[in-house]
């Protein structure tokens, strides 16, 4: 019981990680994507 307690606590953590990036990677796209044109390639 408590292995799979342990387990289902590992699972939580990994799914709220990932959450986490994909949260993170949509900012991040978000901001790429509507920057000012004059920012776009280093300028």
């Amino acid at each position: 019981m408590k292995r799979l307690l342990m387990l289902a606590a590992a699972a939580a953590g990994i799914a709220v990680l990932k959450r986490m990036q994909d949260t993170q990677a949509e900012r991040d796209l978000w901001a790429e994507a509507t920057d000012d044109v004059n920012t776009v390639g280093g300028q």
